[in-house]
């Protein structure tokens, strides 16, 4: 039966909850009701042929809560006159909850909207926009805006955020709702309150928060030599601002992102090895000694070790690669495995040789998603390769 029954309908208030669309005529004041729902009735020819059914379908309608129905004559010429349902109409806010079971989460986004209205008034369009986001909030609610309320009057604090002193506010709530309250930030603070360049996923840069500074991981390669007094090469960690600072008279760098590889590196005259971090060089970038340096980066052979390459030339242009060549991928064909998810983009920053062989790894040339990772390489290999840097 192709005809609207008394399910149907609720499914089309439902559907506008859903929406979000009842809950943002709170917001907004759009009038909504009496709001009409759609009604496939019968045709004239179901109320001839199937007039028992249409008969069944009639009271179904007339026994369905609040709704008001709108009825036409219909004139059978065996039965007589009886009539059907022309429209039907919800009247009111009170009937459409009643209809989808949603007067309790009503009432919950009417005390929200309240507070919202008196406390952050500018967060009302943000509210028309996302009341279903907000409701999910409302035990939450009061102390976000307590959030939102201290930034206006502490902007860019220039802390950490775990020296925020808001009453009955811990930092961990901050930092578990980030994502939400750069919505809200976004719309309240002024432009000068808000780091554009970063996104709101950076929540502390956007929002002048101290972050926890990043850190550079190196070791001395050249036994001869020695930062702490008493302790040749050896596993040093330093904030970047700090390795920055370093006076460490080498003329080599190598870069590896294999811990392992990183921790056995062979020993090299006036050298140090970087544990890398993937495609996070920025602190790198920034370094005046290092990039007086003869750099040599190590990854993966695959795509996206070629695509970090390309990105640490951006920073630092004139790194060259290591172990990431073509006679390497096959003498070692043994070892080849399988990258999950290929770069496919153009990378514009590698050699012609560079180029070529990463050009048939993501056109799969070669073979499917090939990979050979870098610590499937014999170290007497390395140590020959190193020797010819």
């Amino acid at each position: 039966m192709s005809w609207t029954q008394p399910a149907d309908l609720v499914a089309q208030l439902r559907r506008l909850w859903g929406r979000g669309s009842l809950l943002s005529s709170r917001v907004t004041g759009e009038v909504l009701f009496p709001l009409r729902l759609k009604l496939r009735a019968p045709t004239s020819a179901d109320l001839v042929d199937r007039y028992e059914e249409v008969r069944t379908w009639v009271a179904a309608l007339r026994a369905m809560p609040h709704c008001r129905v709108q009825w036409r004559e219909f004139r059978h010429r065996v039965r007589g006159s009886s009539t059907i349902p022309e429209q039907v109409w919800v009247d009111s806010w009170a009937d459409a909850l009643a209809l989808i079971g949603r007067a309790r989460e009503a009432a919950d986004f009417d005390a929200l909207l309240g507070i919202t209205r008196s406390r952050q008034p500018k967060l009302l369009d943000w509210l028309a926009r996302r009341p279903l986001r907000a409701l999910e909030q409302t035990r939450d609610w009061s102390r976000l805006l307590d959030v939102v309320d201290w930034l206006q009057t502490h902007p860019r604090p220039g802390i950490h955020l775990r020296q925020v002193d808001i009453p009955g506010v811990p930092s961990k709530f901050i930092e578990h709702h980030r994502g939400l309250l750069a919505e809200l930030l976004d719309q309240v603070l002024p432009a000068d309150a808000i780091d554009a360049a970063a996104t709101t996923a950076a929540f502390n840069r956007r929002y002048g928060f101290l972050d926890k500074p990043a850190r550079v991981r190196f070791r001395l390669l050249d036994p001869a030599r020695s930062l702490l007094p008493g302790v040749a090469g050896g596993d040093i960690t330093l904030d970047a601002d700090s390795f920055r600072a370093l006076r460490c008279d080498v003329s080599r760098v190598f870069i590896t992102e294999n811990e392992t590889n990183f921790l056995s590196f062979p020993p090299a005259a006036d050298s140090l090895v970087l544990f890398g971090a993937g495609y996070g060089f920025e602190s790198l970038g920034r370094n005046t000694w290092l990039a007086r340096c003869e750099l040599h980066y190590w990854g993966d052979i695959d795509t996206h070790g070629f695509a970090i390459l390309d990105q640490l030339r951006a920073r630092l242009p004139g790194v060259r690669s290591l172990l990431m060549d073509r006679a390497t991928l096959m003498a070692f064909q043994k070892f080849w495995g399988e990258e999950q998810k290929p770069v496919t983009h153009d990378l514009h920053r590698l050699t012609p040789d560079e180029r070529a062989l990463f050009d048939d790894l993501r056109d799969q040339r070669i073979r499917p998603k090939l990979r050979l990772e870098q610590e499937f390489i014999g170290f007497a290999w390395v140590r020959a390769a190193l020797a010819a840097c």
